[in-house]
Parts: structure tokens; C-alpha cells; sequence
């Protein structure tokens, strides 16, 4: 699996020699995000030299997107915009780079091995090769409205190319200035952009020149605005992105500490501390004028177009939402009847929450009471309630973010904690804000 990276400026990746075998010349390459299981990878690529390789098989689904520069494509020549799709086990025919050239490389479902060949005409394909080789020149091409752009009319798109079978798709997508998304969205399928230009802002940080990010499937995102000039990125996902929103989002974890407390390490015995956080304390509005501004005309619009929503705010300012969706847990408990012990016998729980629950009675007795009631508060839905049935016995289990075989009528699997990304010094956030 690859790790959650949001976001990164690519000036703060190392550059490693490029890994291009059967080449002929010399490059670098900043590995924007790399699957140590199957070998998928993302880089940008640069060029210190004229670089040539013959014919040839990948060993993965291989793209190359020029950013900078030239490359020469079996005689087709494409300049900035350029894009080739390379499928694995499909032969290729020869490719040039010019000197200087940047591009933008992928490998899919594979590593960057290539099998070079004498000639394309009469090279078999492996068995389960699928697809031909696409060149295009994206320049030339129209940008065309996105016909679900969300809340606002103003996001353009141009299609680079689509797996027919498993809905897999690279494309340029475009937000024009003052676009804007005021609500958190998750995927079935994964998400990965590289910004070609322009400025957005989002609760994971500052999409400009450069910043690059990979989000797995079903990680929550969001609160976006549209800068100066909008915004253009490479954008890719392994399915159709379908989007799924939340709003008045919350986390909230905590647990009893055993040996460390607010003043640091406590090895003396003492009673468990507890401790909580959640992501209301850590935030600090950051957000400016126009960022609330576009916002507040995202929630407008959606009003206008006779949806429920909820008005916008700072996370991390006004009541904790946490503390709101506990209260609201208990008061649908209460009016149940209370809760239920071991034995069927009902409390109605009228009794504070604001002690601590400990003062002189003993551990022994914390454990019988922990025992004797069981609380079942309505917190809604569970996440559990929609998950796949193969979600904890699939082969790949182990990627909670893997990609979600779904389709219209399946219950939609909920969001997962993102938890602290893989993120940049330079333009990467997380404090709370939208999650």
C-alpha cells in the first residue's frame, strides 16, 4: 500500500538518480509517493541530457506527462501537455527526451521494469495485456465542464484516459478562482494530484506550483477555495470518484494514562490519569476573509438549490462538536429508558457526568460496576453497519484505504481517520481542520 501523503511541495523531496532501465543518458527523479508492495510509484523526472530508449514491454501501466520540454514518441513529437500511456504488457515503440525536459512518470499495478525488444511490429503482448498506446496532446484539447462539479458551477476537466474495465482514470482537472466546496468528501477509490498551476486552500494545506498529494480510498477532505488564477492539476484515481459528503465533523479519542501524566513520566504507583483530545482543540482557525467568503457562498449555494446544510464555521472555534454529538447520544439513551445492566435491570442515568468516577471506592469496585452496566448510547449509524462484507478477510485487508468495489445502490462505506499524514514543511497542514 502506498502511505497517506498530504500534501507535499516537491522542493522538499531529496533527488535520487532516475530509475529508467535501458536508457541511454542522465536524469534525476523526486519520488512523490511509491507502493513498496507492487512497485506503483509517482515521480517527477528531470533531464540533464538528450535520454533514449528503444523498444520495448512495461512492466506496469506507465504514463509520462511533460511539464517542461519535449518528448518523441516512436516519431510523434509532443511539447508541453504532452502524455503518453504506455499499458503493461503492451509493446511500446522507442522514446527521445530533449535536455532540460521535466515530466511527470507513473507506474501502476507494477515496478519499472522493461523488457527491451528489436522491433514493435510482431512483438507478442502478454496474455493479459490490455489496451493500446495513447498519445496525446493535451494543449490542443478543450476544456470541458465537469457535469458533477459539487456545490458550484466551475470545475473543468480534460480526460488523458480511462481504463475501460476497471474505471481507472488520469485526467486534468481545473477550478476556476473563487471555486469553492465547503463540505468534507471521501471516495470509494483512491485520489492523487500534482498542482501544474494556481493556488487553492484545503484543510491538509496550500495547493500551489509543485504540491502533490496521495489519498487512499475513503479518507475525508475538504473545505476548499479557489485562489488567484484557480487551479490546474494532474489528477488520478484508481475508480470512479464518486463523492460522498459529511459535515459538522468530529474526532474525539482518549484513554487512561497508567504512567505519565500533564507533569511527564509518573512511575510511582498512582491511579490511571485520564486524558482526552479532540480534533475541536487542536485546530486553529487559520482560514482568511476570502477563504470564509467562498465558503459561505458554497453553503449559499447549496441552499439556494434546496439541499440541507449546515452553516459554515471555524473548526475549533464555538461549541466542540464532540461534546454536542455526546450530549445528543444521551439524551436519545434517556429517553429510551436509560440503559441496562447485565441483568436487564434499567437506569435511567440521571445522575451527573461532570465527576470523575473513581473518588474512594477501589479498583475492585470500578471493575464490578464496568461489569454490571453496560451503556449503549444511539451515536446514529456505525460505521460497521456499511462495510463490505470481505472488508476484515480480504487478501488485502491490511489497506484499510484500498480501493472499494462499489456501485449505486451499496450502502457507502464510512470514512476512515486519516490520522496524521505523510505531509511537507513547506505547505502541509493538519491541525484539526476538517476532520
Amino acid at each position: 500500500m502506498r502511505p497517506h501523503v498530504e500534501l507535499i511541495q516537491e522542493n522538499d523531496y531529496v533527488w535520487h538518480a532516475a530509475e529508467l532501465p535501458g536508457g541511454e543518458g542522465r536524469a534525476s527523479e523526486r519520488r512523490l509517493s511509491v507502493d513498496e508492495e507492487d512497485g506503483s510509484s509517482s515521480l517527477r523526472v528531470d533531464f540533464h541530457t538528450d535520454w533514449g530508449r528503444g523498444p520495448g514491454i512495461h512492466h506496469a501501466n506507465t504514463e509520462y506527462y511533460v511539464l517542461e520540454g519535449e518528448i518523441n514518441y516512436g516519431g510523434q513529437k509532443i511539447g508541453k501537455g504532452g502524455y503518453v500511456y504506455a499499458p503493461k504488457g503492451v509493446p511500446a515503440d522507442y522514446i527521445k527526451i530533449a535536455e532540460g525536459t521535466k515530466i511527470l512518470k507513473y507506474s501502476e499495478y507494477g515496478d519499472a521494469g522493461f523488457d527491451p525488444l528489436d522491433k514493435v511490429e510482431g512483438a507478442p503482448r502478454w496474455a493479459d495485456a490490455r489496451e493500446d498506446v495513447i498519445v496525446i496532446d493535451s494543449e490542443a484539447m478543450k476544456w470541458d465542464a465537469v457535469p458533477n462539479p459539487g456545490p458550484m458551477p466551475g470545475l473543468f476537466i480534460k480526460y488523458l484516459h480511462v481504463d475501460p474495465v476497471t474505471g481507472f482514470y488520469t485526467r486534468l482537472v481545473h477550478a476556476q478562482e473563487g471555486w469553492s466546496d465547503h463540505r468534507l468528501a471521501h471516495h470509494p477509490c483512491y485520489e492523487e494530484a500534482y498542482t501544474t498551476q494556481g493556488h487553492m486552500e484545503y484543510n491538509f494545506g496550500t495547493l500551489d506550483l509543485g504540491t502533490y498529494f496521495f489519498r487512499p480510498a475513503r479518507v475525508k477532505h475538504g473545505h476548499f477555495t479557489t485562489m488567484e488564477g484557480g487551479a490546474t492539476w494532474l489528477l488520478r484515481s484508481d475508480g470512479e470518484l464518486k463523492n460522498w459528503y459529511t459535515q459538522n465533523e468530529w474526532v474525539r479519542w482518549g484513554g487512561d494514562a497508567v504512567n505519565y501524566g500533564p507533569e511527564g513520566v509518573q512511575e510511582q504507583p498512582h491511579p490511571a490519569i485520564r486524558h482526552s483530545h479532540s480534533t475541536h482543540d487542536m485546530a486553529e482557525p487559520w482560514r482568511t476573509e476570502e477563504d470564509m467568503r467562498q465558503m459561505n457562498a458554497s453553503w449559499q449555494f447549496q441552499i439556494d438549490q434546496g439541499q440541507q446544510n449546515t452553516p459554515v464555521k471555524h473548526q475549533g472555534t464555538g461549541n466542540d462538536p464532540s461534546i454536542i454529538a455526546m450530549m445528543k447520544a444521551m439524551d436519545a439513551a434517556n429517553l429510551q429508558g436509560g440503559h441496562s445492566d447485565d441483568h436487564g435491570h434499567s437506569h435511567d442515568h440521571d445522575h451527573s457526568h461532570d465527576h470523575e468516577h473513581g473518588h474512594e471506592h477501589s479498583h475492585d469496585d470500578e471493575a464490578a460496576t464496568e461489569q454490571r452496566e453496560v451503556i449503549n448510547l444511539n451515536w446514529g449509524w456505525a460505521g460497521r453497519d456499511t462495510e463490505h462484507k470481505h472488508d476484515r478477510t480480504a487478501d488485502d485487508a491490511h489497506n484499510w484505504g484500498r480501493k472499494v468495489e462499489w456501485k449505486d445502490g451499496d450502502p457507502v462505506p464510512a470514512p476512515i481517520i486519516s490520522s496524521l499524514p505523510v505531509r511537507s514543511r513547506s505547505r502541509g497542514r493538519w491541525d484539526g481542520d476538517g476532520m
